[in-house]
């Protein structure tokens, strides 16, 4: 049976979640794990149970937009300066992770009270 582009974008985003699954079960202090597309459109995303995100609906789609946008225009320059290792966005009250692989960002958020962030980040990096 062949598969419809249906059918291979539901085993994409059922691998996405799987991933996003895994990388909440890195750290506790790992608040939400989610992938966006180069739109800013949410593939998929999960909150740690019990955690109450710190956004609305609204200012998540304009998060996720401008992250996208950045991203897009980080790609222009990485021949010449390499290719994105991560970004790192310090808040008082979170900090978040972004990486890319291929054609999505992932977007991480992490207590501020965290202190391994970079541990949390080498293990996210081989989820991926």
């Amino acid at each position: 049976m062949v598969k419809t582009p249906a059918d291979k974008w539901k085993e994409k985003v059922v691998k996405y979640r799987k991933q996003c699954q895994k990388i909440l079960e890195v750290s506790s202090s790992i608040r939400y794990a989610g992938i966006i597309n180069a739109y800013g459109r949410t593939l998929t995303g999960i909150t740690r149970p019990n955690v109450k995100p710190l956004l609305k609906s609204e200012e998540v789609k304009n998060e996720f937009f401008i992250v996208s946008t950045l991203m897009s225009l980080r790609k222009a320059s990485a021949s010449t300066v390499g290719k994105l290792e991560h970004v790192i966005l310090q808040h008082q009250k979170v900090t978040i992770v972004i990486l890319q692989k291929v054609d999505v960002t992932y977007y991480v958020s992490i207590d501020k009270k965290e202190n391994n962030v970079s541990e949390i980040i080498s293990s996210i990096k081989k989820i991926i």
